[in-house]
């Protein structure tokens, strides 16, 4: 749960750095961006696999490029979902997405959710089991 809610807020983040960025691309205030944050994750959830197994081979022959005019789509589907978000032409929305990106992926490398490690405990599955085999001679192991 606490990585969902790191991945939005970086997102949001992300959102808000290239509507300063990028001219075309324009966020209202802190609600249009979490309105805005929120629209793209769900449509990255549902939207975007589907969308990228219908466009593979255009992807392929692409080299992955093809990519970015998915997350442009995308964009400029929140922008017409969202009041407060607005996203003006296509060229708009390809650096836009590109900016989200790069700065979305450097966040999330910085940021990133650190899970401890699981301690072993009794009567659970992964708790490490230790068996000694004595050679008994003849390639009999007890």
């Amino acid at each position: 749960m606490l990585g969902l809610l790191i991945r939005f807020v970086v997102s949001a983040l992300a959102l808000g750095l290239t509507s300063r960025l990028v001219h075309g691309f324009h966020a209202e205030g802190l609600w249009g961006l979490v309105q805005a944050a929120f629209v793209l994750g769900i449509l990255n959830a549902l939207i975007r696999p589907l969308i990228l197994l219908l466009t593979l081979p255009v992807n392929l022959l692409t080299l992955g490029l093809f990519t970015f005019v998915i997350n442009a789509l995308l964009l400029k589907m929140a922008s017409a979902a969202i009041p407060g978000f607005d996203v003006i032409g296509f060229w708009p929305a390809v650096w836009g997405s590109l900016l989200i990106s790069v700065v979305a992926g450097l966040l999330n490398t910085f940021i990133g959710e650190r899970m401890p490690p699981r301690t072993p405990g009794p009567g659970r599955d992964d708790a490490a089991k230790v068996i000694n085999l004595e050679n008994k001679g003849d390639n009999r192991w007890e």
